[in-house]
């Protein structure tokens, strides 16, 4: 069979239709919605070869090529596509194309529909060996004659000196790698662009989708740094919304050709999708991971509001774990360039900047490749280079899927690298956050994690479990107990060890000193939990805790300093100690530790919260813009007034549960004589958590506790029943209080399908 349509290929057909169509009959027969077409098989192309008489003479040009001579590889390269370019197709073959594509016009009742023709190895889009771009695409081609043509050019871009140099460096033989041609009908997107069915990096179980505007050839490219989302798939919250600016777009001209053109001015900035398109393509995502059994790299586009899948294949820079090392970058340089991170990894070396394929040349063992953007023309020269940076492109383009299937630490989307950073200057890059430093860093081994058997298989929970911390060193520990983050960072804790009143490095002049103080030994639990998040609480530190202090002899004498001078009450009357604070964990942010939150303690009304976000807006640090931003929910009045926070605007809310308790039943928890009536799980206590949760939930703001009663078992069954979002406890009961939540989250499920039997 020479073509064979959609409907008649599964994913066994590699060999007839190459990756690319194989996919794209299994989807067809899945039921996933893709545009419809037909492939001109392999066996179509060795027939080509066999009839025009060049196979031998193209072999013979193979076996003298020295992959590693850039220049020659070309031109051997465009010797043997200007042989194939130049034979006849078969006739027979020929009727048999014009044939499948009037029966595709007629489907779709369209004259000469416009189609897209696309290669498909047989050794491409496979799942030992998936690499980006080595085939051409042609998009909008429309005519019997115009098809034959192009189907053509796909075979001859079976000899791009890329895909010629893959094959060498994969050991795969050239005469036994054939090309299908996929001839599918347009999708004449309004928004496209590309989805992983997992973090690609980290193998997390979150859907990472990249869009813009128009046909998904300039997120492909890299011709564009599109928007950024990621869905959690477990219940398809969207956790993160990074909106691009998308200066150009690849649409339609009057004559029906892709041409690449400038994104109006007011869509530039737009948001490309909304929430309930993330949520389609999660659910699509879903299906196709479920449909193949693995996680799916996928093309996808929204034609007037219809989502269709274009493309599927296997991720496989997963590896055979998706745990990776964590890099640190807290003893760099200055930041000289930010961008995304897209392969992770530390890498230095000297700047090379590339405009052109014709200065591949000078990329040397070990430099770090600078470039607009990567093509695949540039992959020989890639493996050479110890990182990659680019000015365009997200994790989803050509430069980040090469270099996290080469293992290349790799920063896209920099905007400006090309013009900021400097040729032969020595840089450090960290792949993860996307930073790149000045200077050239010999980065620490990280000590490698501690195995897991197959015994003690981690437990998995919707709810969160993270940890509560008080110290730098304690972080390392409580990191490794695969705690998702840090629930509670104490400041009090970390600004005391200097032995110094904050009051009194204000008025000394050493503002400055006071801001590395804190951004110091914060980094330090930042950096032993990155990604995850690290909630750091603002100044919360009674009155007798600051008169032992040098610099506190000045401080009042409470009689009940628990209900006293203290938290956000105390730091708005002394606004340079809060500003040093904002300014510490701002400093942080701009090293690339965004995985850090502020939250405000002990209020009382949502005017301090509204006071608070005007301090840190004026340090140049805009909360839930630049910064997560939340609040402690320690007195009765926050979680009854909890409506009024929600609508000043909070990210997140931490239940501290120790002090709500002592303020609501008037029990100093301190106090001998009284303790015996100190008790988490009194009516009125568990009111008011209930309520905080329930609001916060239906809010959408994230609810955590980091009180004792986050550790007390049957009070977190309550919990996860209200729909917390997480429980932060002591780093010595987190395996306990997990444990506790996945039994709590089984019960409400089995309790649920027992109602359903009912």
């Amino acid at each position: 069979m020479y073509v064979i349509k959609f409907e008649d290929l599964s994913k066994s057909d590699i060999g007839i239709a190459g990756g690319k169509g194989a996919n794209l009959g299994e989807l067809t027969q899945a039921g996933i919605p893709v545009p419809p077409g037909f492939v001109v098989t392999a066996q179509a192309y060795e027939k080509f070869m066999d009839e025009a008489g060049i196979n031998d003479k193209v072999m013979s040009i193979l076996d003298e090529i020295d992959i590693n001579d850039t220049k020659a590889l070309q031109a051997a390269a465009e010797e043997i596509k200007n042989m194939i370019k130049e034979s006849s197709i078969p006739e027979d073959m020929v009727l048999l194309i014009r044939e499948a594509y009037n029966q595709l016009c007629q489907r779709v009742g369209e004259d000469d529909t416009d189609v897209a023709i696309r290669s498909s190895a047989t050794a491409e889009d496979l799942p030992e060996a998936s690499f980006a771009g080595q085939q051409d695409t042609f998009l909008h081609v429309a005519g019997d004659d115009e098809v034959i043509e192009y189907i053509r050019r796909c075979w001859a871009s079976l000899f791009e000196a890329r895909a010629i140099f893959y094959r060498e460096e994969n050991n795969f033989e050239h005469s036994k790698v054939y090309i299908a041609v996929v001839v599918q009908k347009m999708a004449n997107a309004d928004k496209a662009g590309v989805m992983f069915t997992v973090n690609p990096s980290t193998g997390e179980e979150i859907a990472l989708i990249e869009g813009s505007w128009g046909l998904g050839e300039s997120v492909v490219s890299g011709d564009v740094t599109p928007d950024n989302y990621q869905v959690d798939k477990k219940d398809n919250e969207i956790i993160n919304v990074t909106i691009s600016d998308k200066k150009v777009m690849y649409t339609n001209d009057e004559n029906g050709t892709s041409i690449k053109v400038d994104v109006p001015e007011d869509k530039r900035k737009e948001r490309v999708l909304s929430d309930e398109e993330l949520i389609e393509l999660t659910e699509m995502g879903k299906r196709v991971q479920a449909h193949y059994g693995e996680p799916m790299d996928t093309e996808w586009a929204f034609e007037n509001g219809h989502l269709f899948l274009l493309q599927a294949r296997p991720i496989t820079t997963l590896g055979d774990s998706v745990e990776e090392s964590k890099d640190s970058s807290s003893d760099l340089g200055d930041v000289l360039v930010r961008g995304l991170g897209a392969s992770p990894g530390m890498a230095s070396g000297k700047v090379k900047i590339v405009f052109d394929i014709d200065e591949l040349d000078k990329i040397k063992d070990g430099d770090i490749m600078v470039t607009t953007m990567t093509t695949p023309d540039m992959v020989p020269a890639m493996r050479r280079a110890s990182g990659i940076v680019t000015d365009e492109g997200g994790v989803t383009c050509h430069a980040s899927i090469i270099s996290r299937e080469l293992g290349i630490p790799c920063v896209v989307g920099t905007g400006d690298a090309t013009s900021t950073l400097k040729e032969n200057s020595g840089v450090t890059l960290d792949g993860k956050k996307g930073l790149v430093f000045e200077g050239i860093s010999e980065t620490k081994e990280e000590a490698a994690p501690v195995a897991v058997s197959a015994a003690e298989a981690p437990i998995i929970t919707v709810t969160e479990v993270k940890a509560n911390v008080s110290m730098p060193e304690a972080a390392e520990k409580a990191a490794a107990t695969g705690a998702d983050g840090v629930g509670l960072l104490r400041t009090e804790h970390l600004m005391l060890t200097s032995g110094v009143h904050p009051g009194k490095f204000i008025a000394d002049g050493r503002e400055d000193e006071l801001i590395d103080t804190i951004a110091d030994n914060v980094m330090i639990v930042a950096d032993a939990f990155y990604p995850k998040p690290v909630w750091y609480r603002t100044l919360d530190a009674p009155t007798d805790e600051f008169i032992t202090l040098e610099g506190g002899e000045n401080e009042p004498r409470e009689h009940n300093p628990m209900l006293g001078w203290r938290g956000i009450r105390r730091e708005l009357d002394q606004p340079e100690i809060l500003k040093c604070e904002f300014k510490a964990i701002k400093k942080l942010h701009e090293k690339g530790y965004t995985n850090i939150g502020i939250m405000i303690p002990l209020s009382q009304s949502p005017e301090e919260l509204k006071q608070a976000k005007a301090l840190c807006s004026e340090v140049g640090f805009e909360p839930h813009k630049d910064v997560d931003f939340g609040m402690m929910v320690e007195i009765p009045a926050a979680a009854i007034m909890i409506d009024e926070y929600i609508k000043v605007g909070i990210d997140f809310v931490s239940l501290g549960t120790n002090d709500l308790t002592q303020y609501t039943l008037a029990v100093d928890r301190n106090n001998e004589f009284v303790a015996k009536h100190y008790t988490e799980e009194h009516p009125a206590v568990m009111k008011l958590i209930e309520r905080t949760i329930r609001k916060c939930a239906e809010a959408g703001v994230k609810c955590s506790i980091c009180g004792q009663a986050g550790s007390v078992p049957h009070i977190v069954e309550k919990l996860v029943e209200y729909g917390i979002t997480s429980v932060s406890s002591n780093t010595d009961a987190i395996a306990d209080v997990r444990k506790t939540v996945a039994r709590a989250e089984q019960k409400i499920i089995l309790d649920a399908a027992r109602k359903r039997l009912e």
